[in-house]
Formats: structure tokens, C-alpha cells, sequence
């Protein structure tokens, strides 16, 4: 089937997947608040420099990588929702650390302290998603439901990508970083509290399961479709390096609730390939409208439209793609994927890019027409060679 009809279920959203559904929001946003401010906070009051600002915003996309070979191991050794509360735990008390750092420590933030805490929040942050959204939020539903589920679910994640910076630059104005730390604790704590909340049965751990492996964690045969949608989260954490108002983001969320209509009425049964393609044209116009126009509200609308676009269609041809009892490991991949790229756009913005928006958006354009070209002419075809489902 090349269609793009995703089936709705009203009896998917029952109590226990809205609360998994929310605590991935909450996670995320307990992550994303930091985006805009912390590089701020680390140049302004701790008086980084720009690519010491970079590096410590990018280290966070190699820890999301530390202990995903361990992700399966950790879920059959121990409760899974136990494994996902105790990573937010070590979230939570990762960003205590920063909190005291701000309010307590005299003198400046050393940049090895930083960057150590960056590392770990990516280390933390990637256990507890994966195992969230790879396995607790399926546990939640009928086995049918299981796609629909994993693409509604993502949903909630991708609009942190709009309401965690948006929050964070309105606290920051009011409150200082302090406060926004404190917002991303309250974020963490909820997320906490939802899992705990939820009953999940007890399930008998399977035998010879590896301490490392790439189950639940990297789906190797995914590399073309994961390096396609590096590609394009890598342009927009160049964007999210730029100094935007709050407006920005909150404009980006009416892009992504349009995403939704669009998906829902616009491509549900267009030809498969309209889509992906579709979004890359839309990034490449906000790409140029911002070039050309850069105070345009069409900007931002396109860009959460088009990562709305493109981000939920990559995620259902990773689940495409994945071969029997690896759906767990499609879902890690899109979001190593997703991640990696966010962070090291960050990276190169501010150590690359600081102060210089238009070698930026060069740059962005660049990279988005290499997505176009690689998915048109190469991605698409081999997926469909490839894909399983």
C-alpha cells in the first residue's frame, strides 16, 4: 500500500495511553526548555565562549548514545517501567546538579563540569525515552493498535520541539535560568509521577539476552532512512541556534497543528512519496523566507509544518522497515535520529554560526536540497524495496 492513510482508533486513547503519552511530553519538555536559554545562560553569565557554548549543547547527542546498547538487557533484567523511572530519576538529579551550580557555586561554571552534565542529561534522557516510547506506551494497547499508537504518541514529543523552547524563553525573561530549571525539574517530576501512576503486568524476562546488543536500541538496515532524517534535524537545530522570540516557537506549534489537518486530510491517501517531499519543500521556503524576510510569521508556520510533516512519516517508514519483534528498535532509531541531529545542529550553529544568520541559513539550505535530492532519487526507492510491513 503507498498510501499515506494512518487508521484512527477512538478506543486507543484510553486513560493509561493519554498518561504515557503526556510523561513523554513532560520528559521532552523537562529536555527542550533548555534549548534557547542554556546557551545564553553559559555565554552571558558564565562567560563562555560561543563554540564552548556549541560543544556543550552537541555532547549532549553522543549521550543519548551511552546506554542504548544496554536498553534490552535492562528491560528483561529488571521492570521496564522500573528502568524508565529510575533514568528519569537520574534526569532529575542531573538537573538538581545544574540548579546548584547556578545558585550555590560562587565562581563560574567550569566547562568540563558542563559539559559532564550535558553528557549525562543525553545518557539519561535517551534510556528513559527509549524505553518509553519503545515499549511502555505499546504496552498500553492491543496488539492492532500498535503503529497508530506509536504515531500518536510521537506526536506529543514533537510538539515540545515548539513549547519547550517557547516556555523557556518566557520563564527565562521572568525568572531567570533558575527558574527555568525549575520548570524542567517540574516537567521531569510529572513524567515521573504519570509512569508511576500506570499498572503494567509483569512480564516473564527472556533467556540469553545479551548485556550489549543493538535490540531496542540501533536497527542497522536503517542507516539510509536514519543519515535522510539526520539530514534534516540537523537544519532545524540550526535554527534552533538563531535568537528567536517567543513568537517564533509559538507560530512553529500552529505550523505543527496544521501538520496534523494536513495528514489527516491532504495526503490520506495521496501517493506515498508526496509527503516527505512536500515537507522538504515547505522547509526550503521557510529556509528563504527567512532569508529574505526574516520578522515573516510564514516562516515559522512552515517549519513546524514541514518537521511535522516529515518527522511523522519518517518515524512510520522506520516502523515499515523494522522485521518481527523490531518495532521496539525502530522507534530508538527514529529518535537517535531525531535527536543527533537537533544537537548537532545546536553545535554547529553556535560554534559555526554565532551571530552570522545568514551563513547559517546558507548553510541549512544547503543541507535541506541534499535531503530532497538523497530522498528523491535514492531513500524512497530503496524503502520500498526494503520495508516489511
Amino acid at each position: 500500500m503507498n498510501t499515506q492513510n494512518t487508521p484512527v482508533h477512538i478506543k486507543l486513547w484510553h486513560r493509561d495511553f493519554w498518561l504515557m503519552a503526556v510523561a513523554s511530553l513532560l520528559l521532552t519538555l523537562s529536555v527542550y526548555i533548555l534549548l534557547p536559554v542554556m546557551p545564553r545562560w553559559l555565554m552571558e553569565e558564565e562567560h563562555f565562549s560561543a563554540v564552548e557554548a556549541g560543544r556543550c549543547m552537541g555532547v549532549f547527542g553522543l549521550g543519548i548514545y551511552l546506554l542504548g546498547m544496554f536498553c534490552s538487557w535492562l528491560v528483561q533484567r529488571y521492570r521496564r517501567n522500573v528502568v524508565c523511572m529510575w533514568a528519569m530519576v537520574a534526569l532529575i538529579v542531573n538537573l538538581s546538579l545544574l540548579y546548584y551550580i547556578d545558585t550555590v557555586h560562587t565562581d563560574s561554571a567550569m566547562f568540563s563540569i558542563v559539559m559532564v552534565h550535558r553528557f549525562i542529561l543525553g545518557a539519561t534522557f535517551g534510556l528513559a525515552q527509549m524505553v518509553l516510547s519503545s515499549t511502555l506506551i505499546i504496552d498500553t494497547c492491543e496488539s492492532f493498535q500498535r503503529t497508530e499508537a506509536n504515531h500518536s504518541a510521537s506526536w506529543f514529543a514533537r510538539f515540545a520541539l515548539s513549547l519547550g523552547p517557547l516556555a523557556g524563553l518566557v520563564i527565562y525573561g521572568l525568572y531567570g535560568f533558575n527558574g527555568v530549571l525549575l520548570g524542567a525539574l517540574g516537567c521531569a517530576l510529572g513524567a515521573l509521577l504519570l509512569v508511576k501512576i500506570v499498572t503494567f503486568p509483569f512480564r516473564t524476562p527472556e533467556e540469553g539476552v545479551k548485556v550489549v546488543s543493538l535490540d531496542r536500541f540501533f536497527l542497522t538496515h536503517g542507516f539510509v532512512l536514519f543519515v535522510n532524517l539526520l539530514l534534516v534535524t540537523v537544519v532545524i537545530g540550526l535554527l534552533l541556534s538563531m535568537p528567536f522570540e517567543p513568537l517564533f516557537y509559538a507560530l512553529m506549534m500552529a505550523g505543527f497543528l496544521f501538520a496534523l489537518l494536513a495528514q489527516r486530510f491532504v495526503f490520506r491517501d495521496a501517493e506515498l512519496k508526496s509527503e516527505i517531499i512536500t515537507g522538504l519543500f515547505l522547509l526550503l521556503a521557510a529556509l528563504l523566507i527567512l532569508l529574505v524576510a526574516p520578522a515573516s510569521p510564514v516562516s515559522p508556520i512552515f517549519v513546524g509544518l514541514s518537521a511535522g510533516i516529515i518527522g511523522s512519516r519518517f518515524l512510520l517508514f522506520f516502523i515499515k522497515l523494522s522485521r518481527h519483534c523490531q518495532r521496539g528498535t525502530s522507534q530508538s532509531t527514529y529518535f537517535l535520529g531525531w535527536e543527533t541531529g537537533l544537537a548537532a545542529g545546536l553545535a554547529i550553529g553556535y560554534s559555526c554560526f554565532y551571530q552570522q544568520p545568514t551563513q547559517l541559513i546558507d548553510t541549512a539550505l544547503v543541507l535541506t536540497g541534499v535531503a530532497l535530492l538523497l530522498y528523491h532519487f535514492y531513500t524512497h526507492q530503496w524503502f520500498l524495496r526494503n520495508k516489511n510491513r
